[in-house]
């Protein structure tokens, strides 16, 4: 058997690519697995909401195969690829004739998807996941989403990967926080990856000046490019806070660097793509705490491997009362980093998950 594999790689600057490459490695300990070939015996689509997939998304409905659908919601994606009249017929398919005007509604009003729950409401993933000999997904919110688009897909849940990286030794990662000018003593919370409304970037900003009202030595790092300039624009008063570190991009080493430097991860996600995100897994793998939002993608999670922060209205005073208490009580917050730790090599160890894959796709070829 021969697996083709579509998926961005690095240098591609997104957390797919990095997962795919780690598939990668594992999956060709069980077989022949080609990149991107013409002729395959079973083809495995890695699919996410943005342009990188452009390609992959037109290919696996041409020749369907297995797709790993890494967002739930392709509605963004599909956003940038169609132009209106396109939009709504897809819409339409999707959702049936009587929702052209809604189409139509949501089209006029793209300029702020990014921020607004309806186009998370309606994820558009049909015409990807109906054809599909299998579709591949990582938690049960995304499985549920396949199912209510096309209810007879064969759907199978295989965890988020985990590869151990590598680390730093504690005398380098002593030496970045010290560059970064981080005090002795603070406790850092960091967020990681591209910054997004839903990322909930702003409500992290804004509840962490409460929290450094209570708890002086808390300091917060903010690492990666910002997707909205709107976004980047309303944030920046924020940004010059007392407390605050904001570093661009990192590259793979210098991720890690500042991933050991932090004491706990904000990794909020609301609203959702569906998505398990490949920042939780990761600093959850090196025994950081993660403060997560309380939601299904993250139900796989046991309750004390990580600190849940209330989705909507409650969700700043929530995540003020968690940050406080990662900062202030004791060991807990080394306490939870070690069981997530213990839980993502459990469970999301790399050489089991693609185990599971070649299954599947021994299963369909």
């Amino acid at each position: 058997m021969t697996v083709g594999f579509y998926s961005p790689l690095p240098p591609a600057r997104t957390g797919v690519a990095d997962y795919a490459a780690a598939l990668l490695d594992k999956l060709r300990e069980h077989g022949r697995v080609e990149i991107a070939p013409d002729r395959c015996d079973v083809p495995l689509y890695h699919l996410g909401n943005n342009a990188l997939h452009a390609a992959i998304y037109r290919r696996a409905i041409q020749r369907p195969g297995v797709v790993v659908l890494h967002d739930a919601v392709l509605h963004h994606f599909l956003l940038g690829q169609l132009d209106e009249n396109r939009y709504v017929e897809e819409f339409a398919y999707n959702y049936g004739e009587w929702q052209r005007g809604l189409a139509r509604e949501l089209w006029r009003g793209r300029g702020g998807s990014s921020g607004d729950s309806r186009y998370f409401e309606w994820p558009m993933l049909r015409r990807a996941v109906e054809p599909a000999r299998a579709v591949v997904v990582h938690n049960a919110a995304a499985r549920r989403a396949v199912l209510s688009h096309a209810p007879g897909a064969r759907v199978v849940e295989i965890p988020h990967l985990f590869r151990m990286p590598e680390l730093p030794s504690e005398g380098a990662v002593w030496r970045y926080r010290q560059r970064l000018g981080v005090a002795p003593g603070t406790f850092l919370f960091g967020i990681f990856g591209y910054l997004r409304e839903s990322k909930r970037v702003a409500a992290v900003l804004d509840a962490f000046q409460s929290v450094k009202r209570d708890v002086p030595n808390a300091g917060l790092l903010l690492a990666g490019a910002f997707v909205s300039t709107d976004l980047e624009r309303a944030v920046a008063p924020l940004l010059s806070h007392a407390g605050v570190i904001r570093l661009p991009y990192l590259s793979e080493r210098e991720f890690w660097l500042a991933a050991c430097s932090v004491d706990a991860c904000v990794n909020l996600r609301y609203p959702s793509t569906g998505e398990t995100s490949g920042i939780s897994i990761r600093l959850m793998g090196i025994g950081k705490p993660v403060l997560v939002t309380d939601s299904e993608e993250c139900g796989g999670f046991p309750e004390d491997a990580c600190l849940r922060v209330e989705a909507g209205l409650g969700e700043r005073e929530s995540l003020r009362d968690q940050m406080i208490v990662a900062s202030s009580v004791g060991d807990l917050s080394r306490e939870v980093g070690l069981r997530a730790a213990r839980h993502i090599r459990a469970r999301h160890d790399a050489q089991e998950i693609a185990k599971q894959f070649w299954v599947v796709l021994s299963e369909v070829s």
